[in-house]
Parts: C-alpha cells; structure tokens; sequence
C-alpha cells in the first residue's frame, strides 16, 4: 500500500505527504465499525490521510464528520484529500493535537473513530513523523478515552482498533470514563497465525459484548471470504 495515490471504489486518497499511508487496520476499522441509522455527527481522531473519514462518508449521510490531525503534512494531506472527494460538503479537519481539540471545542458527536498511535514499547526515532504519529506518546489510551467520553453523545458510538495485547486494560480503563464494550472482533492474519489486532466498539450504555473473530488471508493474497464481505465496498479488486 505505498504507492502516492490509492484509489477506492467511489474515492482516491492520495498519501505522499501523509506520515502514515493506508494501512489495512484503518481499512478494517472504517468497514467494520457499526453505525447507528440516525448518525448526524462523526468524529475521526488522527485523521492521517483521512480514509477512514471518507469511508464514513461513503457509508453515512451524516450532515458533520469532523477529523483531528496534529502533524501538518498529514492535515494537508487530509484536507486535499476531503476536497477532491464527493463529500467535500460533510467533512472539515482540524489542524490540532486531540488535547488541544478537547479544550476547546464544546461538540457532542453520534460517532467517534479513531486508528490510534499504540506502539508504547519498542525504540522511537527522534524527529520521525511516522515514530510519532504511531506512539502513544503524542496521544495516550487515557487522553484518547477521556475526550472520547467528553464528546460521546448520550446514544452514541465509538470504536478503535489497537494490538490485541492491550485489550484487556484498554476495556478496563475506558470503563471508568464511563465507555462500555458492546463489540469485540479479534482479527488474525491466517488461520494459525497469532491474534493480532482487536477491533472494538463502546457506548454509554452496558451490554453483554459480541465478540467475533476474523481471519484476513487463507493463503499469501487469497482472502477469506468474510474479509471481502467486510471490504468489498471500498477495495476495488475485492
């Protein structure tokens, strides 16, 4: 996924100033995230290129998505990107650290998203746009989850993709600002290959979660088939 434009089915998203490019993570989030029907606001924390953005306003009719992005070549690279799609209209990035956007604005949102940093334990090179926009030093678990739950309206949704290792204490810590489990789906890469990633989906109100599992490839490029259910909508080849 490292060429400068990747082409959607119903958009383009060029990445060549982005500090991450498309990534399947994001991909997965932005498909599988279930959205409510009456959904008029969207947020997308760490917009990156802002694919998920765009694949919120593929999949909604929400009057407002709104997206947070700190690193200025990836605000750039979002707003372009926002720009050249159909959806223009809908959707607005803020050029902001998350921190700062949660002081200052007063917004309640239906639907937050966000493919957050995470890596919080191997070597981080200084000055690399890409070391920071994937640590949690620029934006922690606690600060992603307590601007999540100020914003969250009452009814409202919220989703986030992080490595399956930090499942456990990531449910744990967004329970106590008040953010409950309803979806968890643990995603490997082949049937015999470790865990991965753990997708999941939290509200204000307590559920018993459905928990899922999936499995992207069978074989090298020959994918399962509930992996092209999930993207068959944005991927052109699948």
């Amino acid at each position: 996924m490292g060429a400068d434009v990747f082409q959607f089915k119903q958009f383009e998203v060029k990445q060549d100033k982005a500090a991450m490019k498309v990534g399947t993570d994001g991909v997965l989030l932005g498909a599988w995230i279930q959205l409510p029907d009456a959904a008029c606001t969207i947020l997308d924390i760490g917009s990156g290129t802002g694919v998920i953005s765009l694949m919120m306003a593929q999949r909604s009719s929400a009057e407002v998505i709104d997206a947070v992005e700190l690193n200025p070549e990836s605000y750039q690279q979002t707003v372009e990107n926002f720009e050249d799609s159909d959806w223009g209209d809908r959707l607005f990035c803020y050029h902001a650290s998350f921190q700062e956007f949660v002081e200052e604005v007063d917004d309640e949102y239906d639907v937050i998203i966000s493919n957050p940093p995470f890596f919080n334990d191997t070597f981080k090179e200084e000055n690399s746009d890409r070391t920071m926009a994937r640590h949690t030093q620029t934006l922690s678990y606690q600060e992603l989850l307590q601007g999540t739950s100020k914003f969250l309206s009452k009814n409202g949704t919220c989703a986030f993709i992080i490595p399956f290792k930090e499942e456990e204490p990531f449910v744990a810590m967004a329970k106590e600002f008040g953010l409950y489990i309803n979806r968890i789906c643990r995603v490997k890469g082949t049937e015999d290959s470790v865990i991965k990633r753990s997708l999941m989906q939290f509200s204000k109100k307590e559920s018993a979660p459905e928990i899922s599992e999936l499995i992207i490839e069978i074989s090298r490029h020959i994918y399962t088939k509930d992996y092209l259910n999930l993207v068959k909508d944005f991927y052109l080849k699948m």
